[in-house]
């Protein structure tokens, strides 16, 4: 129990004055022998100690030890002892005293320490029932510090939630505390106090980093229960950190999973006139007697490049919401360059086109369609960087049980710092941007849908000498299959 100089002074004239009163009684009121006003003095001495504490209690010892000597030890009315026995005894009721009261003050003491330390243990447990019930939706630090002023019956309480760079305090009375002050308590991670101010701050830390700091104002709160505190306010905002971030991946999922789903609704109405448009066209085209031609056959390269491009625009949208199934089975690498090969169909007409793929390849486990749909895609890219007069080369090699597939071009090149972006979503190079058309989705469905086989896909590239885009995907051990 803390208390102030004016408390102490009364507390010690309680002492004063219980000692005399038992002095007046005795000496007034009965007729004692030297024993009884001892045993008396010495309870006195004890209640002094149980009551108030250990100075108080000393003091009523030597206040008792010298009445006990001027009233009742002979020669009476004198601070004098006669008889040596009568020392001896003197000392030892003093000694008896001070030691009596010394393990009565201790026994208080602790006494009132585990009654502290239970009071405690309420209130972290109402206050741990508190954070856990919180809706940590609305923002969990300004509850956290409400709650813990409420449950400590604190003047004042702030959180410094390191994340969001807020501090939100709580309390009747305004926290002595500077914002620089808990900021640095939060990067630092280091406990400090105020006596000055009567504040306490101690970080919120989570498996040992800093996530924020707290700060509280003076009350009865020991450095253990502070700590616990601090403890469960971390626990609640890493809490609600996660779950701001799940709503956060949920509302994305969803997201994509409507765009997915109006992407497959305007490609299906796309896909029927596109597919009408394509086969009139090309039945003009080869009926050969169309005057024509020229024309027709623009729409018909402009038919293909619109579905292509609703093509794209409906896989990106399913990769990213995940929907993505592959039917993997056993493919033979040679037979899925010649598909690839096959189905560029007009794109690679006039232009040369060098395969070297080995027959005696290792096979993959993929999904055919896909996999041929990126090895398109890297033709494609190639073909409309490269020069027309330039060859594409397309090659595949076993490498550590991985398969490993290449094309190659000749083109202007990739700088080496455009080249971790070129695999973002709808990034163009400024450079070419206006040069190719193209919508900067291919190559990143080819590295999503690799990835979703167990590969990578890669770049090698020199400003005048062409790229590679490279992928690896794992080997079909032998013994293995879908």
């Amino acid at each position: 129990m803390k208390s102030g100089p004016a408390s102490r002074a009364l507390q010690i004239a309680g002492a004063v004055a219980m000692i005399a009163s038992v002095t007046l009684v005795e000496l007034k009121l009965i007729v004692v022998n030297a024993t009884t006003v001892a045993l008396s003095l010495l309870l006195a001495v004890l209640l002094a100690a149980t009551w108030w504490g250990l100075m108080e209690a000393v003091i009523a010892s030597v206040l008792a030890m010298l009445c006990f000597n001027y009233f009742f030890i002979p020669p009476v009315g004198t601070l004098t002892i006669a008889d040596p026995q009568n020392w001896v005894a003197l000392a030892a009721f003093l000694l008896t005293a001070i030691v009596a009261s010394h393990l009565s003050s201790s026994a208080r003491k602790r006494a009132l320490e585990a009654t502290r330390r239970q009071r405690e243990m309420e209130k972290l447990y109402d206050l741990s029932r508190s954070l856990l019930l919180l809706d940590t939706k609305a923002g969990a630090a300004g509850q956290v510090a409400f709650q813990i002023a409420q449950a400590f019956d604190l003047p004042a309480v702030a959180v410094f939630d390191r994340a969001s760079e807020r501090l939100l305090s709580a309390g009747p009375q305004e926290l002595a505390v500077s914002e620089a002050a808990l900021r640095d308590a939060a990067l630092q991670g280091s406990a400090s106090e105020d006596a000055a101010a009567h504040v306490s701050m101690v970080p919120l830390l989570l498996g040992g980093a800093p996530i924020g700091s707290l700060a509280v104002g003076s009350g009865s709160m020991s450095d253990t229960a502070l700590h616990a505190v601090a403890n469960l306010a971390a626990i609640t905002l890493e809490r609600g950190r996660a779950q701001a971030v799940a709503l956060k991946a949920e509302a994305a999922r969803q997201n994509q999973e409507l765009k997915s789903m109006l992407l497959d609704a305007l490609a299906h109405e796309f896909k029927t006139p596109l597919t009408s448009i394509k086969a009139s066209v090309s039945s003009l085209l080869e009926s050969g007697d169309s005057p024509h031609a020229e024309l027709l056959s623009i729409v018909e390269e402009e038919t293909d490049r619109l579905d292509s491009l609703v093509n794209e625009a409906i896989q990106m949208a399913r990769i990213e919401a995940g929907q993505v199934q592959l039917d993997r089975q056993p493919q033979r690498v040679a037979e899925l360059v010649a598909g690839a090969v096959r189905s560029a169909g007009r794109a690679l007409q006039d232009r040369e086109v060098r395969v070297n793929v080995a027959e005696d390849l290792p096979e993959v486990l993929a999904d055919r369609q896909l996999m041929q749909s990126v090895i398109r895609h890297l033709i494609g890219n190639s073909l409309k960087y490269a020069a027309p007069d330039s060859p594409i080369e397309l090659r595949a090699w076993s490498e550590e049980g991985h398969v490993v597939m290449a094309v190659k071009d000749r083109g202007p090149g990739i700088p080496e710092r455009e080249q971790a972006r070129v695999f973002e979503r709808f990034y163009r190079s400024p450079r070419s941007a206006t040069a190719a058309p193209g919508t900067g989705m291919g190559l990143a469905i080819a590295r999503d849908i690799i990835e979703a086989h167990g590969g990578t896909l890669e770049v090698r590239s020199r400003p005048g000498e062409g790229s590679e885009f490279f992928f690896r995907i794992p080997a079909v051990r032998a013994g293995v299959r879908a």
